[in-house]
């Protein structure tokens, strides 16, 4: 399955700022079956401090919507489901682990009081996503080394670019 852009700006700060050694996109679970058929966005994992992020990633530039409200509600709490499951399956060894939701524009009043109630998930949503691209923005205008993803050498080369 093909990364998706938002997928490289979540794996973009779990390598960078969260310092995870490792970052896979699209990640299904074994086995096959049923259970085979659901991925996981973006899986980090941070093997010094024993952290583990499970990233659910919806990029809708006009903002989040899956159907009704109602049913992208439904739908990110099935994909929370589908994370817990993965990690009680597969992560015990992980002495942390952040279940997170990433969308840059979450239209503020049903969808986003509702999502608030996931037990368990954090969101990374409006704001809050806005400030963690500009902490990559930041670290772009400093950090010339190639970080082996295409999101932040976008912003490396928009950030070293010169007007003449």
């Amino acid at each position: 399955m093909k990364t998706d852009i938002g997928e490289y700006v979540v794996g973009a700060y779990l390598k960078l700022e969260e310092e995870c050694d490792v970052v896979d996109y699209n990640v299904r679970p074994p086995g096959g079956g049923m259970e085979g058929l659901g991925e996981l966005d973006v899986v980090g994992y941070d093997f010094r401090n024993g952290r583990a992020f499970l990233c659910e990633v919806t990029t809708h530039i006009k903002g989040l919507q899956i159907g009704t409200y109602e049913s992208t509600v439904r739908k990110i709490i099935d994909k929370h489901a589908r994370q817990r499951a993965y990690a009680a399956n597969r992560l015990q060894r992980f002495n942390e682990i952040r279940f997170q939701f990433w969308s840059p524009r979450v239209p503020k009043g049903f969808l986003t009081e509702q999502l608030a109630k996931i037990d368990g998930l954090e969101l990374v949503i409006n704001g809050r996503y806005q400030e963690c691209v500009e902490k990559l923005r930041r670290r772009a205008k400093v950090e010339t080394q190639d970080a082996v993803n295409p999101f932040f050498r976008v912003l490396q080369i928009l950030e070293a670019m010169r007007k003449e």
